[in-house]
């Protein structure tokens, strides 16, 4: 790995780690795809759970309290967001919430000898290793057989963030998702990030079987458009049953989000 890799995609959420959830408590765009998130990892989890890149504790800490007793781990490469997750934790007594700071490689020796029946990845986290290739290797391992996950990935084929640029002659922006490094949402600030396609995610997580894919955000706005949401409440209700019909077609590929349900083969 590249020591410079980690440390500036750490430094992005650093930075980010004050005030990230804030943020969340006042988008409902988010709070409606998150709880969708939460409903495809919940039937799955039995004894013990990993969340991988687990941000301001927002999940860890609601399958801790809603699933209590289970162990519920994280890792997360942001110092600051370990710190402000585990305030919070300690915060609500939680005694059944484990974090540590690291990144998906470092898994296996921040938790030495346990294996997981359920990880999960929500909002993207593993668009930030740095080599997606070894990823399924280090779950894996930390994975127990016929273990499941959900991953969610931030999506390369996102039509809207195509179409919306290129109608705005915006061409540069048209093609980020494209590109070999994406560089994250920001405009102004750059994350060590790329975006991935299904055939990409097939090829890499090949050892595990995927039992489920679903589309988010194809035309319900995206989590960064929650002013749409806000102003026309019935018509993005209308947009979110139209995206679960499109799950069926070729269609829930062009969504903002993918996620899987995969088994451990």
């Amino acid at each position: 790995m590249k020591k410079t890799y980690y440390k500036e995609v750490k430094d992005y959420y650093d930075e980010d780690s004050t005030n990230f959830e804030n943020r969340y408590w006042d988008n409902q765009t988010l709070q409606r795809i998150r709880s969708s998130f939460r409903k495809e990892s919940i039937g799955l989890i039995t004894k013990s759970v990993l969340e991988i890149g687990y941000g301001p504790g927002l999940d860890v800490i609601f399958f801790a309290e809603t699933l209590p007793e289970i162990a519920v781990y994280g890792i997360d490469i942001s110092q600051g967001m370990h710190d402000w997750a585990s305030e919070q934790a300690q915060k609500k007594g939680l005694t059944n919430v484990q974090l540590t700071v690291g990144s998906v490689e470092h898994i296996e020796e921040k938790f030495i000898g346990q294996q997981f029946d359920h990880i999960y990845v929500y909002f993207g986290a593993l668009n930030t290793v740095e080599d997606i290739s070894i990823v399924q290797d280090y779950l894996k391992k930390c994975l127990k057989p016929n273990g499941t996950m959900v991953l969610t990935f931030v999506n390369k084929w996102y039509m809207m963030a195509i179409i919306k640029p290129l109608i705005k002659f915006k061409f540069k922006e048209s093609k980020r998702r494209l590109n070999k490094v994406w560089g994250g949402y920001s405009p102004n600030k750059f994350l060590a990030s790329k975006c991935y396609s299904s055939s990409e995610i097939k090829k890499h997580f090949n050892q595990f079987s995927i039992e489920k894919k679903r589309g988010y955000s194809i035309l319900y706005p995206a989590w960064y458009e929650n002013h749409i949401t806000v102003k026309y409440p019935k018509l993005t209700n209308f947009l979110w049953k139209c995206d679960k019909m499109l799950q069926k077609t070729p269609f829930w590929n062009f969504g903002e989000y993918t996620l899987y349900v995969m088994r451990n083969k």
